[in-house]
């Protein structure tokens, strides 16, 4: 794909407003409620003083020390000498014609990650990245002709969130393009708020399990970012043996990439197949905790010319997800440089879907977002080198 740079703001470039922890102080970042009281009696103060910290942390997003203004100043300044809210240095950001923001999140150790932030008319989605690279290799996503380098910690899974959250509350370009509806608990909407996590990024969240569950107990926690687990999704091309644990233990939303619907073409374009083939994943989605019309699981279908969009493929796809509540994404293919296929027509793309439709599932066509400035679905990838895997 030729990408139309004339639709791409200039990258900024800019240090992190917070500086990256020195060794000696503890980054606050990452930690959950329990560490956060830990932290506070360790420095002196009673437990509960964790939990105010932790709404200036979280809530508020402030990472001034001095601004905690219901902490005494003896206390602001204990802090301020041994503690940091840091956030990532931001290397790039890219603002694309329909609004989608798209950052490059450079972390401590200098490895890269991307960062997606999309807005529609009722909410503010964020895709977060779980891995610096991928393993999995799936012939059409960009993101898997990167090596794995590293997991994420829970750190710098929250950080992408946070630096997403002060990006909105600036009230900078993309923000303004979402109007919300009214929350789940009632209150007033928040204009200034991302409201959905889709964990989509670079990288399999569910081999990144611990990280990625912890990142997203604080991304919920109804006393900090409080983000609905309703509103929060996570996508996995099909780890079925920690599928289960993501249903009880993480309680949000399953999105898995199915992509095929015979093993012998799964197994070429999502090669963890070979390992969990298609009958085996299904009976994992069956057995998703507490899955339901209302929790249905989502089955991303990405559509490439002449390989997977065929009527009898579409057929077929019906046959296989019976009886799971669920529906399915139909992703046209976003090209990337060098990809090896192509994107399947509209009149072939709307046949399909409406197969699928008259079977009773709910199957929207994902219309591309930031595809000019490659944050699409499948067009990820950072500009890391290979290092040797530390996680």
């Amino acid at each position: 794909m030729t990408t139309n740079l004339a639709s791409i703001s200039s990258p900024t470039r800019a240090t992190s407003v917070v500086p990256a922890p020195e060794p000696d102080r503890i980054d606050l970042i990452g930690k959950d409620m329990a560490e956060f009281g830990t932290i506070a009696e360790n420095l002196g103060m009673p437990s509960w003083r964790g939990k105010q910290l932790w709404g200036w942390v979280y809530h508020h997003r402030e990472t001034d020390f001095s601004q905690m203004t219901n902490l005494s100043k003896d206390l602001r300044n204990v802090l301020d000498e041994t503690c940091v809210v840091s956030r990532p240095d931001v290397a790039s950001r890219h603002i694309s014609i329909d609004g989608t923001v798209k950052w490059l999140i450079k972390f401590a150790d200098g490895n890269l990650a991307e960062t997606v932030l999309i807005p529609e008319a009722d909410r503010l989605t964020l895709c977060i990245s779980s891995q610096v690279g991928c393993t999995l290799n799936c012939k059409f996503c960009h993101t898997g002709t990167q090596k794995l380098v590293r997991n994420l910690t829970a750190a710098e899974i929250v950080g992408q969130l946070m630096v997403a959250r002060d990006y909105v509350a600036s009230g900078a370009p993309g923000s303004e393009h979402a109007h919300f509806t009214a929350p789940e608990n009632g209150e007033t909407p928040d204009p200034h708020r991302v409201s959905n996590i889709v964990m989509m990024g670079m990288g399999e969240p569910l081999y990144n399990f611990d990280n990625v569950k912890k990142a997203l107990d604080i991304a919920t926690h109804n006393e900090g970012v409080a983000i609905s687990k309703r509103r929060v999704t996570v996508s996995t091309a099909g780890v079925v043996p920690m599928m289960e644990r993501c249903g009880t233990e993480i309680g949000v939303k399953l999105a898995v990439s199915l992509h095929a619907v015979t093993d012998e073409l799964r197994d070429v374009i999502v090669p963890i197949n070979r390992k969990y083939p298609i009958s085996e994943l299904l009976t994992a989605c069956r057995n998703y905790p507490d899955v339901r019309n209302s929790r249905r699981i989502t089955f991303e279908y990405i559509l490439l010319k002449g390989v997977n969009d065929s009527l009898a493929d579409a057929r077929e796809l019906v046959r296989l997800i019976k009886g799971i509540p669920s529906k399915i994404n139909l992703i046209p293919f976003n090209p990337w440089p060098g990809a090896p296929y192509e994107r399947s027509s509209d009149k072939v793309i709307e046949a399909f879907a409406q197969i699928v439709r008259d079977a009773g599932y709910p199957s929207p066509v994902r219309r591309p977002r930031g595809e000019d400035i490659l944050a699409a679905c499948g067009q990820l990838k950072s500009a890391s080198e290979r290092q040797r895997k530390s996680k």
